[in-house]
């Protein structure tokens, strides 16, 4: 027997396995899990949800009510009666990279359903930061009948191809029976102090 099976006190070892390596690793790990919360370290938060770089952003119908030309601006509550809505996110390539000036133009319905064709309330565009961030403030949409509650939305690279498509909530009632719905354009929302904050990243193809 050689001295690599057995301690110093001649008791036989356990051979070493791939379970018992997992199980010393973890536990490790929660040891230095618990020395850090003893001593007050604040835990990091996981690493936040990104797009598939290798998959565009689903393009759905921009539906019967938009309109060109909209206004640049940032925020879409002029006058609009509505819980306060955040959406923010990033636009990237499908190479997982910023896209700086990237278009985005947004338009939805009041709280109560319903579109503004004759102006642009609820309408706006803007362009993506140097890093390809975007932030909207806007209202809650209302529920159009037929349909879920969701945003509409156009984005393009410069002088790349146009991207339309449309952003939806989770636990809406009427997501299983809208037709033109998908969990893949869902905003994470959060809401705080009777605020409600939507993150989406688009991921735009070249062409």
């Amino acid at each position: 027997m050689s001295r690599s099976d057995s301690d110093s006190d001649g008791r036989m070892q356990k051979p070493l396995t791939r379970r018992s390596l997992l199980q010393a690793c973890g536990a490790l790990g929660a040891a230095i899990g618990f020395s850090r919360f003893a001593l007050g370290e604040t835990r990091l938060e996981p690493t936040p949800e990104v797009p598939d770089p290798d998959e565009p952003t689903l393009a759905e119908t921009e539906g019967p009510f938009f309109k060109p030309h909209s206004p640049e601006r940032t925020t879409l509550r002029d006058g609009a009666k509505g819980k306060l809505l955040v959406v923010e996110g990033r636009v990237v390539s499908t190479s997982g990279l910023p896209i700086p000036g990237a278009l985005l133009d947004f338009w939805h319905c009041d709280e109560a359903g319903l579109y503004d064709n004759s102006g642009f309330k609820l309408r706006g565009h803007q362009y993506a930061d140097k890093d390809g961030r975007y932030r909207l403030e806007t209202i809650f949409p209302g529920v159009y009948p037929f349909r879920t509650r969701h945003i509409h939305v156009k984005a393009q690279a410069p002088h790349g191809p146009v991207l339309t498509t449309q952003l939806y909530f989770p636990g809406e009632e009427r997501n299983r029976q809208d037709s033109l719905y998908s969990a893949k354009l869902e905003l994470r929302v959060t809401e705080k102090d009777g605020a409600k904050r939507g993150v989406f990243d688009f991921v735009l193809a070249k062409s």
